[in-house]
């Protein structure tokens, strides 16, 4: 979640949720350094979001569905605990 709490790397995973890129190409839209972008992918791919590959001088990244999938998961459960509770309520309050 700290990976995703920052608006560039969020707009970084969206970008990169159409396809693999060059890490130059992220960098184009975001008006950001490239150094900047590889300090933003390495957050990203230590949480298990993004992979990279670095072929020659080209390091090309892409979505890791498996990171995703553990965000998704920890979501879904935490509002599967509210609906029971607000079900609950509402229960509670027709009494």
């Amino acid at each position: 979640f700290h990976a995703l709490g920052d608006p560039t790397r969020r707009a970084m995973v969206e970008k990169l949720s159409e396809g693999p890129l060059p890490a130059s190409k992220l960098a184009k839209p975001l008006a950001i350094t490239l150094a900047a972008v590889v300090q933003h992918l390495q957050i990203l791919e230590a949480s298990g979001l993004v992979r990279t590959e670095k072929v020659g001088r080209v390091r090309t990244c892409r979505i890791e569905a498996k990171g995703l999938s553990v965000a998704e998961r920890w979501i879904s459960e935490r509002r599967s605990e509210w609906e029971k509770r607000f079900d609950r309520l509402g229960k509670l309050l027709e009494e």
